[in-house]
């Protein structure tokens, strides 16, 4: 992951661009359609995702996804929620950190055959390119998502 860099999507015609840290009190423009390009933001939290949402927070993204499976009721998910919490913060700019009730949300869980929770779904492009079910340690979160961007 290159964290000299922001990645910025364009409000006007959606193109990400990547600009350096050092650029961005310069007010950096769209290399597409130039308009100017909002400040970076730095996510605090995980994106909640619905069954409604998913097509536009999860499959049209042109990026890295990681969507957290999760339920109310289940204890390893209350346990991996601050890591979540953690990766959102820390790759914020590079890839989105998504949750999806799967109580809430039955559509996109049977979809993508989540059987049990916490299920970590990684989209990249729209697609899923790999799966961790179970409460996995930070450190392995970290390592798959680092090795799709």
């Amino acid at each position: 992951m290159d964290t000299g860099s922001f990645i910025i999507q364009c409000t006007n015609c959606k193109t990400r661009n990547r600009i350096p840290k050092s650029r961005v009190k310069d007010g950096p423009v769209c290399g597409k359609c130039r308009m100017k390009l909002p400040p970076p933001s730095v996510v605090q939290h995980p994106l909640m995702v619905t069954d409604r949402s998913f097509q536009d927070d999860v499959l049209s993204y042109p990026g890295v996804v990681l969507l957290d499976c999760w339920a109310a009721w289940c204890g390893p998910c209350s346990m991996i929620a601050p890591i979540m919490d953690q990766l959102a913060r820390e790759f914020s700019g590079h890839a989105k950190v998504a949750k999806l009730n799967i109580d809430q949300n039955p559509m996109t869980a049977a979809r993508y055959h989540v059987l049990s929770v916490p299920t970590l779904l990684f989209f990249k492009n729209g697609r899923v390119v790999h799966t961790l079910a179970g409460a996995y340690a930070k450190p392995e979160i970290e390592r798959q998502l680092r090795g799709m961007l």
